[in-house]
């Protein structure tokens, strides 16, 4: 396999690839884009950083090409979709700097507790004072890790070093993960009422944005430490710029902002902060983190010469292209399927089962459950999930994946189910194909028949006159339009299930109006966001 490295790479990924013999490798620095274009043809694998642009013309010239390796995170250089529809894979090292960040966090925690970098500037300019940098101590004290993943874990272990008491929030890693760790799960509310120290190792997303703004500092003691150490924009700035001027924080360390580099007049006096500790986003910054990933991308290329799984490819390699246009409806209604029920768990899931009922059990069915578990997963974890790693990824989670085949299918030709199961709670859901068109045909128990849309509002209640009337009138009076009903019952005034397609997002305020007008055993609001 010829494989050409165009950017400084650490030597010791490439030496990993020079052992095998199975390897031709070139480091070729410098290429301009017309000289690169003119050799690449013979290559088939290509070993970048940033310096590299992959694009069209790039990939287009790349006759032989078939694996990109990004050394590093990102992968904004490389036209990923582009190189799907060619069937190159393209692979990152989304991990190479997991214990650089975690170091990181440690730092910036024990040089915060301890006036480090104020101290240290007082002393560099000839004064001798020690009453004014009384540092607070570790041993003793809870500390909340946010977010239980590679990062996340390896701060809990840390912490548990330093002799502190550690508890956790992470909907999405099985409770097995927290027994490893030695840490106890609770809700984001535990962690800010009760924690002295407050980490957060979370991707930012929908759900992470302003995760930690002015009600969660509400809710926290006063004299709390806080650390991001993560993304900008978990932590609300404003809301801890206030906080430290109030003294509700005691000390904060952050190393990412919202806006990079953070020259808005908000972020510059927050940084101005005295009992604030900043560094430049310096956390996967280490020598070490670099020989890391370059290591990564090396194995990776090493696994797909011995036809092993990529653990982190982030395209799908292509398929046998006769199956992939049989599958590629019950695909689109597995994705659907996966992101409506994941919205529904409200613990840490431990089990997925993918049924496949009907003539389409008949089929191979493998590929429809890998895609199933990466649609899921993707709802959970800050890593691009795909078909070659979406097994890997559940595994590394305690998730426990199985498949159920039968030919009877309730009465219609095919039925998938997919049930995600908690520590304490179950959900199911079953679906089918309308004329191409995803159709869900069953929750829980209860039989159905509605066509998913972007935003919809899932509740159950104790059926009795009036309460489709509440409903509507309450979403009515905030102008949220709804553009269909459906509803599941057992018998008369017993449970039912309510499900309701909308025009547009429910606010947290009005789910919480319905809750009460309706007193709802289960309320869910659901943005299905493949369904736009």
């Amino acid at each position: 396999m010829k494989i050409i490295v165009t950017d400084e790479v650490a030597r010791e990924g490439l030496a990993l690839l020079e052992q095998d013999p199975r390897v031709e490798l070139e480091v070729r620095l410098g290429l301009t884009v017309e000289e690169l274009h003119a050799i690449i043809g013979e290559y088939e694998v290509l070993i970048t950083r940033s310096g590299t642009t992959v694009d069209r013309p790039l990939l287009d010239a790349a006759r032989n090409l078939k694996l990109v390796a990004r050394a590093g995170v990102g992968i904004d250089n490389v036209d990923v979709e582009y190189a799907s529809s060619r069937g190159v894979i393209v692979v990152n090292a989304p991990f190479g700097n997991t214990n650089s960040a975690a170091e990181h966090t440690m730092a910036l925690l024990l040089a915060a507790c301890r006036n480090v970098t104020t101290a240290n500037a007082s002393l560099k300019n000839g004064e001798w004072k020690r009453a004014p940098f009384t540092g607070i101590e570790l041993k003793g004290k809870v500390a909340g890790v946010i977010g239980l993943g590679k990062v996340g874990g390896r701060v809990a272990t840390r912490l548990k070093a330093f002799e502190c008491e550690v508890l956790a929030c992470d909907p999405y890693i099985a409770v097995k993960r927290a027994h490893d760790l030695g840490v106890k799960l609770v809700s984001h509310d535990e962690i800010f009422q009760n924690c002295d120290i407050i980490t957060v190792h979370t991707p930012l997303n929908g759900e992470t944005r302003d995760m930690i703004d002015a009600r969660a500092f509400g809710l926290m003691k006063q004299g709390v430490i806080v650390l991001n150490v993560a993304r900008g924009g978990i932590v609300t700035e404003s809301a801890l710029l206030d906080n430290l001027l109030s003294g509700k924080v005691a000390v904060a360390a952050i190393d990412v902002y919202s806006k990079e580099p953070p020259n808005t007049p908000l972020l510059l006096e927050l940084i101005g902060q005295k009992r604030l500790t900043v560094t430049p986003h310096l956390g996967a910054n280490t020598q070490e983190a670099q020989v890391n990933v370059a290591v990564d991308v090396a194995r990776e290329i090493l696994n797909y010469l011995d036809e092993l799984p990529l653990e982190n490819a982030v395209n799908i390699p292509r398929f046998d292209q006769a199956l992939m246009e049989q599958m590629r409806p019950f695909l689109n209604l597995m994705a659907v399927m996966a992101e409506f029920d994941i919205q529904l768990l409200e613990s840490n899931p431990n089990r997925v089962t993918f049924t496949y009922s009907g003539a389409i059990a008949h089929y191979d069915c493998t590929p429809m459950t890998v895609y199933g578990l990466a649609s899921l997963l993707n709802r959970m974890v800050d890593q691009d999930v795909n078909m070659v790693n979406a097994t890997l990824v559940a595994e590394s989670m305690g998730i426990v994946v199985d498949e159920v085949k039968s030919t009877h299918a309730e009465g219609l030709s095919n039925m998938i189910t997919l049930c995600i199961e908690g520590e304490t709670e179950k959900r199911l859901i079953a679906g089918t194909l309308f004329e191409g068109t995803p159709r869900i045909v069953k929750l829980r128990d209860y039989q159905m028949d509605f066509a998913p849309e972007e935003h919809m509002l899932l509740l159950s209640y104790d059926d009795r006159p009036g309460m489709i009337g509440r409903i509507g009138t309450i979403l009515g009076e905030r102008e949220i339009n709804i553009a269909a009903m459906n509803l599941g019952r057992r018998k008369k005034k017993g449970e039912a299930m309510v499900i309701l397609s909308l025009d547009s997002a429910v606010p947290v305020e009005v789910v919480d109006e319905v809750r009460r007008a309706t007193d709802a055993t289960f309320i869910r609001p659901l943005h299905l966001v493949g369904r736009q």
